[in-house]
């Protein structure tokens, strides 16, 4: 189940959404929401209420002559239940 999470996204904008009850994750590009949700459960301790998931399109960017293009990645937006949170600080 930790393979599939990569990474918490710490960011302005979902720290913003921390007092919605809302955490983001970069996960696997072939993770599924009930995989994702199988992991935080399990991982966390919590109980999720929704996930959405969405795939961040890489950008091209310009090197030189050549131009490349970054990958592509997945992002999942978490919701817990009431009374539940997520530690994304610390361990």
């Amino acid at each position: 189940m930790k393979d599939i999470l990569v990474r918490p996204l710490v960011t302005e904008k979902t720290t913003t959404r921390l007092a919605e009850r809302t955490y983001a994750f970069e996960v696997r590009p072939d993770a599924e929401k009930s995989d994702v949700k199988r992991a935080i459960e399990t991982f966390y301790g919590v109980v999720v209420e929704a996930v959405r998931t969405s795939i961040v399109r890489g950008k091209v960017k310009r090197n030189r002559r050549s131009a490349g293009k970054r990958r592509n990645w997945k992002k999942a937006y978490v919701t817990v239940a009431d009374g539940h949170a997520i530690n994304v600080f610390g361990a």
